[in-house]
């Protein structure tokens, strides 16, 4: 059984898409940067330690697989996690306004036979975006709980002039990293089963 490690209803709703069964597992996983750390490595991490919460959970049970995922916004460097208010999603939306961001969606499959993670690296153009525009849009709440204060699935798709790489990865799992990804996972553990059978 797959089981996401995830409150995201985004991330259930995209793994919906790869049209297979799993399961919800609730995870509190802190999501703090270290100082010095790089932002691909704190994504990473943060889905590791997603992954494991989970496995912790569910490793008694015979072909169990978890799931866990972890999305950011970068900007020069700086990791723009969920705004923590109206003002600061404002604040966030002004520094993205009329440049290139990156967005780093990370992807951890923990099973019995191991750990397996993949990195999607996105680059996202906004348009320049006036006060009026800020604010109306934060003024939806769309902002609220969404890395970089902004969900490119909703009203903030229109802001996008550029966008070089995942589109699921943007909204929160790259669909086609984390499919390739289960299917080297059930490579494995089958090959294994099959090795312990033989």
């Amino acid at each position: 059984m797959l089981y996401l490690a995830s409150k995201s209803p985004r991330r259930a709703e995209l793994l919906d898409r790869l049209g297979l069964s799993y399961r919800l597992l609730d995870v509190d996983v802190p999501e703090v940067r270290a100082p010095d750390e790089a932002a691909a490595d704190y994504v990473l991490r943060v889905a590791r330690d997603k992954a494991a919460a989970g496995w912790a959970q569910v490793a008694g049970e015979a072909g169990a697989q978890v799931l866990g995922a972890d999305t950011e916004v970068v900007l020069d460097g700086e990791v723009f996690g969920k705004p923590a208010d109206a003002a600061d999603a404002a604040a966030m939306l002004r520094r993205l306004s009329g440049r290139t961001h990156q967005v780093l969606s990370a992807v951890v499959v923990h099973d019995a036979s191991g750990v397996r993670s993949v990195l999607s690296d996105t680059q996202v153009r906004f348009a320049p975006l006036d006060e009026p525009t800020i604010a109306a849009y934060v003024a939806t709440g769309e902002p609220m709980g969404k890395a970089g204060a902004y969900g490119i699935q909703g009203r903030a798709g229109a802001f996008v002039e550029h966008l070089a790489g995942s589109y699921s990865g943007v909204m929160g799992l790259p669909l086609h990293e984390t499919a390739r990804l289960l299917a080297a996972a059930h490579a494995t553990t089958t090959g294994a089963s099959a090795a312990m059978a033989g």
